[in-house]
């Protein structure tokens, strides 16, 4: 199951080798919520794995982004301890206005057929 979450980068990490096959890089998003009249503000980390690593390479603090993600989610056991973790893993950045969507980054251009092809060409809509 995927979400996504809208508000404006505040920290990108470098990206971390973590062994010799994997690696890793964070970022932080913060967006606010109208709560009961209250604003409340919140920082949330993401991180991207492997080939996404470079997905932030064209993105800066204070850009406005939609994060689209997964929840991951690992436990492990050491000296006795029972512990978990959760990533938000972050697979697709879209820029953003924050009025609006300027739509993804990484997007093909949209498709936009030449209006003379298509002469000739009945409209079989029914409405």
């Amino acid at each position: 199951m995927g979400y996504d979450l809208t508000g404006k980068i505040v920290s990108i990490g470098e990206t971390v080798q973590r062994s010799a096959t994997f690696k890793t890089r964070e970022f932080v998003v913060e967006t606010n919520e109208d709560i009961n009249g209250r604003t409340i503000t919140n920082f949330v980390k993401f991180q991207t794995v492997q080939d996404r690593t470079n997905i932030l390479d064209r993105f800066k603090s204070g850009d406005g982004v939609k994060v689209l993600f997964n929840i991951k989610g690992s436990k492990w056991e050491k000296n006795g301890q029972t512990n978990y973790i959760t990533n938000l893993d972050a697979w697709r950045i879209e820029q953003v206005s924050m009025g609006g969507s300027a739509g993804p980054v990484d997007a093909p251009p949209a498709f936009s057929p030449d209006p003379e092809s298509q002469q000739g060409i009945a409209d079989d809509l029914p409405f």
